[in-house]
């Protein structure tokens, strides 16, 4: 909430299904409005606007003192962006907030709204924000460079107030959805979830025929049970039953969705075949293969994914797994190292609580955002 210019007219929330996108739309409200009806929140998934256009329910709106319009699940609605550009033009009196899939481009291939729309992207917990709700702390965030800087100090000053390891392994489980917090299965509702993304995301919003889920469930389930890997692209043609540049489509259509990540080498990017495939956070490892998930794949994937959001990440060089910001050589441990400590390379390292010169806490990480 703290990063948004409030002062924009239409904003749009993006985030993959189950971070939090409702809810965080009804918080801004309870927060900013209470009670107070000049602001209204709305879903366009519901039947009302199969026959109402949102047009004229914004005009309608607007006439009776309405000031600020939230708009849940856009994407549902046929015609949307004309829609909003229409209120965005003729009503400068109404401010609009939506929230919309991770698969949606508001800018790249949304020209209708391009120059209008001030676009964020709603990610699930981190490390940092799990910590806080679940310790009742309130640590801030860091940026890279102070972590790499001062990582010692930083380490002690947390460690002095809360063990971070007792709360870690929960974390890398289940703490990247908000909605571990409800009282249901979580595996059974993060695999519902998943489901939700292949089957809304990608097929609804790329406009696939339902007759190919199959395929795209399985190259999911392909990936995860050996992510992070190199994807061979021609056997998984084979076992999926479709040809090589839709493997590599669909892999992006995953990557959109917030499913998997892809790790490219210096100066190589999509439509290229990517170098790695990771899951996209480590809570999607475990419902996938919960007897197998291996201690490395889950560093790997954490790391990668909590750097993701500020920072560029590459296929690393010199036995480092990754490249940060074109910068940075990162290779990921446990707490034995036995190779020689490489000065020329940062070490992220598991189990530990403080590190020191070039060896930083994995967990330490989780603190970026």
């Amino acid at each position: 909430m703290q990063e948004i210019n409030w002062d924009n007219r239409l904003i749009g929330i993006k985030g993959s299904r189950g971070v939090g996108k409702t809810t965080f739309l009804l918080q801004y409200a309870k927060e900013n409005f209470g009670t107070d009806r000049s602001c209204l929140y709305i879903n366009l998934n519901h039947l009302y606007f199969t026959e109402r256009t949102l047009a004229d329910f914004a005009d309608e709106f607007r006439v009776k003192g309405g000031k600020t319009l939230l708009i849940d699940q856009v994407f549902k609605y046929p015609n949307w962006s004309n829609e909003l550009k229409y209120c965005y033009d003729n009503f400068p009196e109404l401010k609009i907030v939506f929230t919309g899939s991770s698969v949606m481009r508001l800018k790249e291939e949304n020209p209708v709204l391009s120059g209008l729309v001030d676009s964020y992207n709603l990610r699930g917990f981190s490390f940092r924000e799990y910590l806080n709700l679940m310790a009742g702390t309130d640590f801030p965030s860091f940026k890279l460079e102070e972590l790499l800087d001062n990582h010692t100090k930083i380490a002690e000053d947390i460690c002095s107030k809360v063990k971070p390891l007792a709360y870690f392994q929960d974390y890398l489980h289940h703490g990247f959805y908000p909605f571990f917090l409800e009282k249901r299965n979580f595996s059974e509702n993060l695999i519902k979830t998943i489901n939700m993304m292949m089957e809304v995301d990608i097929l609804f919003l790329k406009q696939i025929e339902l007759t190919y889920l199959p395929k795209v469930r399985k190259l999911l389930y392909l990936l995860s049970i050996n992510a992070p890997c190199a994807p061979n692209v021609s056997q998984l043609s084979k076992e999926i039953q479709t040809s090589r540049a839709t493997v590599v489509n669909y892999i992006k259509y995953l990557k959109d969705a917030r499913l998997i990540n892809m790790l490219y080498p210096i100066n190589e990017e999509f439509p290229k075949k990517p170098a790695m495939v990771y899951m996209h956070n480590t809570n999607l490892m475990y419902p996938m293969r919960p007897s197998q998930v291996g201690e490395q794949a889950v560093r790997e994937t954490f790391f990668y994914n909590i750097l993701h959001k500020d920072n560029r990440l590459n296929k690393g060089e010199r036995n480092a797994q990754f490249l940060v910001n074109q910068r940075y050589n990162f290779r990921i441990e446990g707490e034995n190292i036995r190779r020689r400590v490489n000065p020329d390379l940062y070490y992220a390292v598991d189990m530990i609580e403080t590190g020191y010169e070039n060896k930083i806490p994995l967990w330490l990480f989780g603190f970026l955002y």
